[in-house]
Formats: C-alpha cells, sequence, structure tokens
C-alpha cells in the first residue's frame, strides 16, 4: 500500500530535502506551500501523514491548520507532524495543544524523519 504523504513548507529547499528523503520510500507525495494551500490539499488529498512547518506566509500558520484538521471529522485521523526551526518548551507545547502527533525541529536528521514518517504512515488509518 503506497501511503499519502503531504509536505506543507514554504521553503523550496526544505521541501526539496524532504521530498528527496522520502523518495526512497513507498510514499505519494504531494507539496504544498502556504498553510491555505496544504489545508485544501488535506482535504482533497486525505494524507496519512502531514509534515507541517509551523511558520509560513499567508492567513493561516502550522498551528492553524494542525488545529482545524483535528477539530475536521474527515480529516482529524491525518498523522501530523510539525516542522520548525521554533524548539522551544512553549513551541512543543502549541504544537501539542493544536493537536499535532509529532514534533520535528529543523534541521532534522533526514533519517529521523523518514523513520518517523514510515512509523506514522503504518500505524494511519486514514
Amino acid at each position: 500500500m503506497t501511503h499519502r504523504i503531504l509536505i506543507v513548507e514554504d521553503q523550496a529547499d526544505i521541501c526539496k530535502l524532504i521530498r528527496m528523503t522520502l523518495e526512497f520510500g513507498d510514499f505519494e507525495i504531494h507539496e504544498a506551500h502556504d498553510g491555505e494551500t496544504g489545508l485544501n490539499m488535506a482535504r482533497a488529498v486525505k494524507p496519512h501523514v502531514m509534515l507541517l512547518d509551523v511558520m509560513m506566509p499567508g492567513l493561516l500558520d502550522g498551528y492553524q491548520v494542525c488545529t482545524r484538521i483535528k477539530q475536521d471529522p474527515d480529516l482529524k485521523k491525518i498523522q501530523v507532524v510539525m516542522l520548525t526551526a521554533r524548539g522551544q518548551a512553549t513551541d512543543l507545547a502549541a504544537g501539542s495543544a493544536a493537536g499535532a502527533d509529532a514534533y520535528l525541529v529543523k534541521p532534522f536528521s533526514p533519517l529521523e524523519l523518514i523513520e518517523r514518517v514510515e512509523t506514522m504512515a503504518g500505524a494511519s488509518v486514514v
């Protein structure tokens, strides 16, 4: 079974790194570059795992997108991994409050990323 992954990241180089890391797995990869597009793509694609940047341009940041996904009965089973350069306890708490399933602080290890995504995709029931 191919698992759908949605990367929501506004920095092209980081998006490319994530895509290259995950291309070795059996994943169908989708990308969005701001919160609104990410939320709309989540509704359209129904990814198993969503890699969600916190700080993005536009109306919605990653925490707001995560909150909306977890409050939506059709989307709440999506496993959300917050990706951020902000690794303070208050940032982790905000991610947890938004309903994030995991938190990876940039710069993250590609190995850690793929292990986390594979584990979460395997546990996903979308």
